[in-house]
């Protein structure tokens, strides 16, 4: 891996100085900045491949910075926020963030976003469009369909050839809810007349292997009384 520069902005320079220290251990090339403004100059003159910035922010918050930095340049971003509220992570995600992390915060789960957006960039920018259409992402879910490697937050996941139909098939429609009727149907080719729970089963081993904790899912969500669905992050 090159040695990839972020930017980290944030108001309190504690919490700067400590993604400072957590992302310079995994080789990351650091900048500071400590608001918006700050932010700005940095990416006018250095070559950034991910920031992560602060919402509350005084003189330019993270919301008006994003949206500057969006008219120029495609730089993943990472949000940071003491809020935890879902309109404030909708309206981060809406106008342009490509993940979110509350705080306090675990490092070990902001190192593993970090890698998982880097690792995802790098990888659609040096590939054609076509190739580019062929990997499914939401949040740090990704299924490339070439390779049939599915990783999460940057670590790739083993799933046997039934588990990767189904996890396909749900991530090609993120947010739509598919009965196990439908799943099985579409997977296995046949009509279903669902006197097992072979879906279920299925279903239950690849929460457990893409989610962080299979009983509170992230991704996979059941729909009770209906049936399953990927959810887009």
């Amino acid at each position: 891996m090159g040695k990839y520069n972020i930017l980290v902005v944030d108001d309190d320079k504690e919490i700067v100085k400590a993604i400072n220290i957590y992302l310079s251990n995994e080789g990351y090339n650091i900048f500071e900045a400590y608001d918006g403004y700050e932010a700005l100059s940095v990416l006018e003159k250095e070559e950034i491949h991910l920031i992560v910035l602060d919402i509350m922010m005084p003189k330019l918050d993270g919301i008006a910075t994003i949206t500057k930095v969006r008219e120029k340049q495609n730089v993943p971003v990472i949000f940071l926020s003491a809020k935890s509220e879902d309109t404030d992570k909708i309206i981060g995600l809406n106008i342009g963030a490509d993940d979110y992390v509350t705080k306090p915060f675990n490092p070990l789960e902001l190192i593993a976003r970090v890698k998982s957006l880097i690792r995802r960039y790098t990888i659609l920018g040096n590939m054609s469009e076509k190739e580019a259409d062929n990997i499914l992402t939401t949040g740090g879910l990704s299924l490339n369909e070439d390779t049939t490697e599915v990783t999460v937050d940057g670590e790739e996941v083993k799933l046997t050839s039934t588990e990767f139909k189904i996890l396909k098939l749900l991530m090609s429609r993120p947010n739509k809810v598919f009965s196990m009727e439908e799943i099985y149907e579409k997977v296995w080719g046949e009509l279903s007349y669902m006197t097992d729970n072979t879906v279920a089963v299925h279903v239950r081993h690849i929460r457990e292997k893409i989610e962080i904790d299979p009983k509170n899912p992230k991704y996979l969500k059941v729909v009770w009384g209906i049936g399953y669905k990927i959810e887009k992050h």
